[in-house]
């Protein structure tokens, strides 16, 4: 799939070395903790399996004309606050933010849960994590309430994406 101006790319097992490098970077880090490399084999596993059997899964971005490796994204579906729902994520390089990378991967999610068909998306976050929830509110996501996630608190918002 490719954006205005990201290529992206879905994660399977062949991408593992480009998932780990990219959790290498104190951005990406700094919110989803150290990755070994066999962190990054077995999401990546995990991420081609979910493609195959929910036709979702995250993304690799590349920037469209340097080939330059600017974050992850896309849809999965989760456990969130007690129901299984279509989530929405994305994450970019520290040295990429407030490019709009971010808002652009969540527009080309947008598209696909449409495709899809989806009556609603959610996309959460650590309650601090200020930057990631302007994002939601630049993509029309609403703040429902917060809720308890691997310990910490947690935003959830949802979005209407019914055509």
């Amino acid at each position: 799939m490719e954006t205005e101006r990201l290529r992206l790319t879905p994660i399977g097992p062949h991408l593992a070395d480009e998932l780990f490098r990219l959790h290498q970077d104190r951005g990406i880090a700094r919110w989803y903790g150290n990755w070994t490399r066999a962190d990054a084999e077995a999401r990546a596993a995990e991420i081609g399996r979910s493609w195959q059997r929910d036709g979702v899964g995250k993304w690799l971005a590349y920037h469209r004309e340097s080939g330059e490796l600017l974050g992850r994204g896309g849809l999965s579906y989760q456990d969130v606050d007690g129901a299984r729902r279509l989530e929405i994520g994305w994450a970019v390089r520290e040295v990429q933010w407030g490019n709009g990378y971010a808002t652009e991967i969540g527009l080309a999610g947008l598209a696909c849960a449409r495709e899809l068909r989806a009556t609603e998306v959610a996309a959460f976050t650590e309650v601090h994590n200020v930057r990631s929830r302007a994002v939601m509110e630049r993509l029309g996501f609403t703040y429902r309430h917060d809720f308890p996630h691997r310990g910490e608190p947690f935003a959830l918002y949802a979005i209407s994406v019914e055509s």
